[in-house]
């Protein structure tokens, strides 16, 4: 029973919070401004670093005249350690390895530049998981524009129904729009109540995910044969 599966990286996989919130207070330090609880950084992740970035000005009072400035900054002290405390969250790596086991092919479609995305992976030992890594600046587009998505499936070979697996309400849109079954990691970095996120199923341990697909693939087929094919 195998599907082809899209995830999002941060908030799905991986938690990277401490690092960008790392990146963004020493972008802070460099300006003169004095660094931000990772609780209020939290709150400006989602839609890319650019937006991260344009988030903490607004929050700051920083002229966004000098926002391509500060993003590049940012970015710099993001890659020289972009991997100091991040972590996968628990059983993601036995997760991916039982669902490539079951003749899934896998993705990433994620706002983080493309870059940094397969340096992290690297670094987690996740890069053979992985067929495709489309990152925020990969093309003209990113999420939640339909368009990001539809390219990573199409960068990955045909495996069974079409599947995206992330974190946040930038996914549950993107999903939405693309018209793509969305699987909800509820641990992540979202805002809203779960019940505000349109979802096929969530979960919150990542050692369920592979029974999560099982789920939504039989689902799919008993009440249309037609879907998996899509």
């Amino acid at each position: 029973m195998s599907a082809t599966i899209v995830f999002d990286l941060d908030g799905t996989l991986i938690d990277s919070l401490a690092d960008l919130s790392q990146a963004v207070n020493r972008m802070l330090s460099d300006v003169g401004e004095q660094p931000l609880p990772q609780q209020t950084i939290q709150r400006f992740v989602g839609n890319g670093l650019p937006k991260l970035v344009q988030r903490t000005m607004d929050h700051c009072g920083l002229p966004q005249g000098r926002h391509s400035e500060l993003t590049r900054l940012t970015l710099d002290h993001y890659n020289a350690a972009h991997c100091e405390h991040t972590t996968t969250y628990p059983g993601v790596p036995e997760a991916l390895a039982e669902l490539r086991r079951m003749g899934s092919v896998l993705g990433i479609c994620t706002n983080k530049p493309e870059e940094p995305a397969r340096h992290v992976l690297k670094a987690l030992n996740l890069s053979g998981f992985f067929d495709a890594v489309l990152g925020g600046d990969t093309l003209t587009t990113r999420k939640p524009d339909p368009a990001h998505l539809h390219a990573s499936f199409d960068a990955l070979p045909d495996a069974g129904p079409r599947l995206f697996v992330g974190d946040s309400e930038v996914d549950a849109e993107t999903a939405h729009r693309a018209g793509i079954p969305f699987l909800l990691f509820t641990e992540g970095y979202r805002k809203s109540p779960v019940a505000d996120l349109p979802h096929k199923i969530s979960y919150s341990d990542s050692a369920k995910l592979p029974d999560c697909v099982r789920q939504v693939i039989g689902t799919a087929s008993e009440v249309s044969p037609k879907l998996a094919g899509n």
